[in-house]
């Protein structure tokens, strides 16, 4: 009944919430029966647009957008900017309300690799940019690349050296490079139908946004690079992610609360593959995550499956992960992540961090096969409260020659601890449901443990246990 419930409730919140729009006078997030009736679009190469990929097309695309936003000024209607078969080598532009990127499936956005191709504030680095917009999308089949391999300092096999602009004072660190596609204070935006491609840093951002529906994108980064991340919905709600396919480096569907809370998340029918974690909350952490829903989702050789790095006080709660295939594996311990199918963590990340709180979260219909077993890690005053995992069918083998023995509580906590692995490793929680569990571990000396749970009993209180099956059985 609990699962039931709380179903029924996130799928009401996030798709009813689409009906509560502030009455825009269109809204591209609206279905229409005919979608080419009375259309308004205005093509790039109409303001001169070379689409060879040499020269930069900066201007006249911008020109376009402009045009563009005057129509729909005049006719209270949205107006396609269309990219016709070419490529198009363009410094950061500026999307604006009511207007809809239109890229051909033959046509490729590419973003500039030089620092004077982007605005002054590092905030503003994106190769596609919509600021406090309404109405705005990006569809048509086409591609946005963000060149990323040009930003590699060195290739390497475990991790690539990547370039960083920090030298300018607008960005410290190793990461200050461009993202490609940004949305920032935004309402109705729809990305449907396109191939994000090789970004430099973040790939798609929706930051303080309202109302974004995501479907059937592809996006790809390289399987090496650090930091290119997916999806990272940052400080947004009434999100909806679906069909996509994502294979990257870095974590592939990303919540943030940095400044504000996230609520109503629902991402189904999605393809994943990363070094880091398919489905990650944080580590930016401050504020509420709640409503979310995870379904019908395939996580394939992946770092980590479905993750929560809570470590900055903020509170996780009411969030279901059902019908998930995770396979999970071991791969160089400079990317975070042990080859858990699952990670619930709320360690403060320094002294000055709070403890955040994780409850009601129910995993139901999961299959997993890894190398490393689910790791569920409250802290003293962050407890893991009222978890449920059921229906699930658990496989634990080695197929990696990566070392195994450690825990992984990064970034900041006690970062890598050793311990032996386990089927269930926990710590910190009160009300644990497991129900209907089938775990099974290679006896393969390789493996070199045969622990279905691991806990430290002073921690760990209100455990159920029914229908729980373990065994070892010997590989083919």
């Amino acid at each position: 009944m609990f699962q039931l419930q709380l179903l029924l409730s996130i799928l009401t919140l996030s798709f009813a919430a689409q009906s509560k729009s502030s009455t825009p006078q269109f809204s591209i997030l609206q279905s229409n029966h005919h979608p080419k009736r009375n259309l308004l679009s205005i093509s790039v190469t109409e303001f001169g647009a070379a689409g060879d990929g040499i020269k930069y097309d900066t201007i006249p695309i911008q020109e376009a957008i402009d045009a563009c936003s005057t129509i729909v000024s005049k006719h209270c209607r949205p107006c396609h900017v269309i990219f016709p078969p070419g490529k198009y080598l363009t410094a950061t532009i500026f999307v604006k309300s009511g207007v809809v990127l239109d890229i051909h499936q033959k046509a490729t956005i590419l973003g500039g690799s030089k620092l004077e191709d982007y605005p002054k504030e590092q905030s503003r680095w994106y190769v596609i940019l919509a600021e406090d917009a309404v109405d705005v999308g990006i569809i048509g089949g086409g591609e946005i690349n963000g060149q990323g391999l040009k930003f590699v300092e060195r290739f390497d096999d475990k991790k690539n050296v990547m370039v960083s602009w920090n030298h300018t004072g607008a960005c410290l660190g190793d990461e200050c490079r461009p993202r490609l596609v940004g949305f920032i204070g935004c309402r109705n935006i729809k990305v449907s139908d396109v191939r994000l491609i090789e970004p430099a840093y973040w790939c798609l951002h929706v930051v303080r946004s309202d109302m974004t529906s995501i479907c059937d994108v592809t996006i790809y980064g390289n399987f090496n690079s650090p930091n290119n991340d997916g999806i990272d919905i940052e400080d947004s709600n009434n999100t909806i992610i679906t069909r996509c396919n994502i294979n990257t480096g870095d974590d592939a569907i990303c919540p943030k609360s940095s400044n504000g809370p996230v609520y109503n998340l629902t991402a189904t029918d999605c393809w994943i593959r990363t070094k880091s974690s398919a489905i990650k909350l944080g580590s930016a952490s401050f504020y509420t995550f709640k409503n979310f829903l995870f379904d019908n989702i395939t996580i394939v050789e992946s770092h980590r499956g479905l993750a929560l790095q809570i470590r900055d006080g903020g509170n996780v709660s009411d969030m279901i992960f059902s019908n998930i295939n995770i396979s999970t594996r071991y791969y160089h311990p400079s990317w975070w992540g042990r080859a858990e199918p699952i990670y619930v963590t709320t360690c403060p990340r320094d002294a000055s961090s709070k403890a955040g709180s994780i409850s009601n979260l129910l995993f139901i219909n999961i299959t997993a096969t890894s190398e490393n077993g689910i790791f569920l890690s409250g802290s003293g005053g962050g407890v893991l409260s009222n978890l449920k995992f059921l229906n699930m069918n658990l496989t634990y083998k080695r197929w990696t020659k990566f070392p195994d023995g450690l825990v992984d509580y990064r970034p900041g906590c006690q970062e890598l601890v050793k311990q032996q692995p386990a089927g269930f490793m926990m710590e910190h929680i009160d009300g644990l449901v497991v129900e209907d569990v089938v775990m099974k571990w290679s006896s393969d000396e390789s493996m070199r443990w045969n622990n279905p749970l691991d806990f430290r009993p002073s921690t760990v209180n209100n455990i159920s246990l029914l229908n729980f099956y373990s065994r070892s059985y010997q590989l083919q």
